[in-house]
């Protein structure tokens, strides 16, 4: 059974990804945290995604985080919606000639 991929939205931008991690690991084991970081600025964008291999876990720590405040922000924590869309292709093939 694999486990469940967690959006966490409305961090603080001075939040990094051990104290993350830490947030979640007090209910379970955590795969993976990720912040995303603006390519631009090098600056958190606020938003992060946890995975944890333990779907019941995973359950636990959003219904236990969502609506909680840390570092004044309140967070928002739901599952990772899986992309389901399509692979994109290249618009236009190169034409030749």
């Amino acid at each position: 059974m694999d486990g469940m991929k967690i959006y966490v939205g409305n961090l603080s931008y001075r939040m990094t990804s051990d104290e993350l991690q830490q947030l979640f690991a007090q209910f379970g084991q955590v795969d993976k945290v990720d912040i995303i970081i603006d390519r631009e600025t090098g600056k958190s964008k606020g938003f992060g995604f946890i995975e944890m291999p333990v779907s019941s876990e995973a359950e636990a720590a959003i219904k236990s985080l969502h609506g909680t405040e840390t570092g004044g922000r309140t967070l928002t924590v739901n599952q990772a919606k899986p992309k389901t869309d399509a692979p994109r292709r290249p618009s236009r093939p190169p034409r030749h000639g």
